[in-house]
């Protein structure tokens, strides 16, 4: 009786410390996969849109500096919409600032794209902008696809079982 308490209490204390070692992991490997995409992405866009490796360095620094800020600006929205997921008793002058907020976000991303445009004239011809652009949205749309599809470019479906994708 003795012995089995013991290791139900080592269970205990040890079972917390493991779910931390996985969730790090887990953290970890979602990481490394953001970098992956981001690379597979200016790979993508670089070869579409027929960019020098000169030109790429100056594009995919100002490109990220934008999408960086765009972040930000959803962001902020998302963590108000879910405040209000939150509370169950919203008042509709709550949800008419948070309609507001959305239309002011999109003000915002115009200005910022209208801003960003001008300093990629300044790096890209209008047709290799025209075409790194396209192939952006190509790329997400693509991605996006993967997604829906349940699979990832490692070739596991969303719930994590290894299986083979003849797509590719």
């Amino acid at each position: 009786m003795m012995r089995k308490s013991i290791i139900l209490l080592c269970c205990v204390l040890l079972f917390p410390a493991y779910t931390f070692t996985l969730s790090a992991q887990k953290q970890n490997n979602r990481r490394m996969n953001m970098q992956e995409f981001e690379k597979r992405k200016m790979e993508y866009i670089q070869k579409e849109a027929g960019l020098t490796p000169a030109e790429a360095n100056k594009y995919f620094p100002l490109n990220n500096e934008l999408t960086q800020k765009k972040f930000e600006l959803h962001k902020r929205h998302r963590e108000k919409i879910q405040r209000i997921k939150e509370n169950s008793n919203i008042s509709d002058e709550e949800y008419r600032k948070l309609l507001e907020n959305d239309v002011d976000i999109k003000v915002k991303e115009a200005t910022l794209d209208k801003e960003y445009a001008t300093k990629f004239e300044k790096v890209l011809t209008p047709e290799k902008l025209f075409k790194a652009q396209q192939a952006e949205r190509d790329f997400m749309q693509i991605e996006v696809t993967k997604f829906r599809q349940g699979t990832n470019r490692q070739g596991t479906n969303r719930r994590g079982s290894n299986r083979q994708d003849t797509n590719q």
